[in-house]
Order: C-alpha cells, then structure tokens, then sequence
C-alpha cells in the first residue's frame, strides 16, 4: 500500500472524487429503531428487491453509491444470481456480503466464541454459506460482526474464548477465495456489557493478521468510546495494510447509527483527511467505504441520500488541505500555522463546486431537493402496502 510522500500535493479535487464510491446497506431502507421500539414509515420497502430499488435511486440521483450490501440471513432469496442481474438492470450492484450471528437463541452465549462445538459449527457453517452466496453474486468481502462476550466478571474465560475465536475464523478463512476478504468488525460493547469478544482494533488487527493477507479490519465510526481518536486509527490501520473498509455513522452517545457526520463533522473531515493521506481511497488499496445506519424517525431515501452527500462533501473538504504548507508548517514546529491549513480547508464551502460538478455529469444539482420534487415518497406510501421490512425480516 503506497503512501502520499511528505510534501507532495494532494491529487486534483475531481479525480479524488472519482474515486469515491459509497456502499449502502439494504437495511437501512427497512423500519428499524431501538431497544423500545421500532417505528414504521409510509413507503418503506417490503422485499430486497425494494430495497435494492430504493439504494438505486440514492445512485440515480448523486453518481456515488454503485453498490447495495446485503444482510444474511435477513436478505435471504431462493436465486442471487437473479438478484444480481435485476440489482443490474438498475445500475447497481451487490456488494458486501454481512453474516449474523447474533439472532439465534443458539447464540444466547456466543457463536463462534461459543463453548459447545456443535453451536461455534453451526456459526461456521452459516459463513460459509455467506461465502457460498458471494460466489453466486460476485462479492469480494464477507463480513462479520459478533455480538460475542460476556456480562459479568467470571462468566467466561477470556483468554478461552480468543482461542475459539482464532479457531473458528481459520476456518472460515480457508475457504476464502482468492478474490474474496473475511472483514472482521470491533465493536467495544453491546449487547455484551463486561467484556465483548471483538473490542477494539487491536484485537480485530490481532485476530485477522494470524490468518492471512485477505484479512483486514472494519472500522465502524461509531463503535468506539467517547474521545476515542479514530482518524489515529484510521491512519495506523491503513499503514499496517489492514484497513479493509468503513461503516460510516455518526454518535452523540454510544452505537447511534445517526446519519454520518450528523454530530461531529470535524470528525468525519478528519477521517477523511487520512483516508486520503493514506491512499485508501485509490483502487489498487481496496478500502470499502459503506454506510451502516438506522432511519428511525426519517424517511429512508432522503436519510441515505442526506450520507451520501455528506461523505462526498467531506472527501471533498480533506482533499483541498494544502499538503506542502502543512508539511512545512509541520517540520518547522509552526504549531498554529499546522492548524490553520487544515482549519481553511474544513471551513471552505464546497457546496456550489460540488453542485456544479453534479450538474456538469447529468446529475441533479441538489439531490436532496430532485427526490423531493419527485414526489417518489408520496408514489412509494401509496403503493407499498402490507408488512415493511424490518430487522430481522
């Protein structure tokens, strides 16, 4: 994975954002919301079929989002070859394969942590199936989050349950193809409150360095604790080689899943600050950037459309810091001047440039504005009727 050299300029702001590509996640164009309750909205989608239909017209509308993950087993269907040609027609296609675990009753304890061999098996085998139907739709990362870990002091044996880990991943990974990645997900709690069995990065970096270089970490920007530096980890990940890709997000509190950059967009520019000074947003390095959030009270579309532009505003903000005066203010101990560069190039608005840029491509100057004109919401409340899709559904 090559780096930018110290001093060089940054590439041009368009042909960074050609390179920008955001996956969005089938499921956050179903009902979703919190512990207490999960609220519908009018026109939700009801089958994947909708729901890739629904990312498409996210795509139609900004250029950026050329791909729909799915969630297994809630994105289940009999044929994914014929998801993959009708996702296609559509101008899109299918992306991350996400594998779950954390919904049998068998996985009460654990899954692939899990004491009992035959319930850790299990959890092996539902993967494999995830890697049998990324074959069929033609994905590169299978990708796996665990709600593994313990609530109390002395439940489970921590060291144990690593080694299980480890186990039930090689295992896994053997049967990787050599155009696919296992992405390995860290979340530092939730459900599991005393220990979770995945983390922090470390762990994750630590697990998928023992299997090999088709390894490679997720980051999810709201899976860290508050005050956590995550463009620190951002830039270590991609310099040991094993940042695999993004589940973008924004928190106030804990695992929000707000619409990214909602509560800190600094934050999200300074991600995206390292992103780019570390090349991962060139092809050859393969970083994934998806979305992973939850339209509790807003409409589905406008919440994904409302990411997507949120990401490319500030992919294109990062890409505007002027490198060789950072450099120069950097090696010559100008602390405030450091600051500066990259507090001028986070305050510019790059609002018109980037509308204009859309209009100059064919798309809507103002996406946002399009679907609403559009009256697709309105269209979608009345003809989608009966039971929406939703976790687990």
């Amino acid at each position: 994975m090559s780096n930018p050299a110290k001093g060089t300029s940054p590439v041009s702001l368009d042909t960074t954002l050609d390179f920008l590509a955001i996956e969005l996640p089938s499921w956050a164009f179903g009902n979703s919301g919190t512990r207490f309750k999960v609220f519908g909205t009018p026109g939700t989608a009801r089958t994947v079929q909708e729901k890739i239909a629904d990312a498409a017209t996210v795509h139609r509308l900004t250029g950026l989002a050329p791909a729909v993950a799915l969630h297994i087993p809630w994105d289940t269907v009999d044929d994914y070859a014929a998801l993959g040609r009708y996702a296609a027609d559509l101008g899109v296609r299918l992306g991350t394969i996400n594998s779950n675990t954390f919904q049998d009753d068998d996985y009460k304890f654990g899954s692939l942590t899990h004491t009992d061999k035959r319930i850790r098996q299990k959890a092996i085998d539902h993967h494999l199936a995830c890697l049998e139907i990324m074959e069929q739709t033609g994905s590169r990362d299978l990708k796996i989050w665990l709600a593994d870990g313990t609530n109390y002091p002395g439940q489970g044996d921590i060291r144990g349950r690593q080694d299980r880990l480890a186990e039930s991943l090689a295992t896994i990974y053997q049967h990787v193809g050599e155009d696919q990645r296992l992405v390995l997900e860290y979340k530092f709690f939730e459900p599991a409150m005393y220990m979770t069995d995945v983390p922090d990065w470390g762990t994750a970096y630590a697990q998928v360095s023992a299997l090999g270089e088709r390894a490679v970490v997720c980051l999810d920007t709201g899976h860290h604790a508050p005050g956590t530096n995550i463009e620190f980890i951002v830039a270590q990940l991609l310099r040991l080689r094993k940042l695999g890709s993004f589940d973008f997000n924004s928190r106030f509190y804990a695992d929000d899943d707000l619409i990214v950059g909602a509560a800190d967009p600094f934050q999200l520019f300074r991600i995206l600050f390292e992103v780019l000074r570390g090349g991962g947003l060139a092809p050859e390095n393969g970083v994934a950037l998806m979305l992973d959030q939850c339209h509790n009270i807003e409409d589905k579309i406008p919440g994904q459309l409302r990411s997507v532009l949120n990401v490319e505003e500030m992919t294109a903000r990062a890409a505007l810091v002027d490198l060789d005066a950072l450099t120069a203010a950097q090696e010559s101990g100008d602390v405030l001047g450091a600051n500066a560069v990259f507090m001028d190039a986070f305050y510019t608005d790059i609002r018109p440039r980037l509308a204009a840029r859309r209009a100059e491509r064919g798309l809507p100057a103002d996406p946002m504005a399009a679907y609403a004109r559009s009256g697709q919401q309105r269209r979608l409340a009345t003809e989608r009727t009966g039971p929406a899709a939703s976790w687990g559904a």
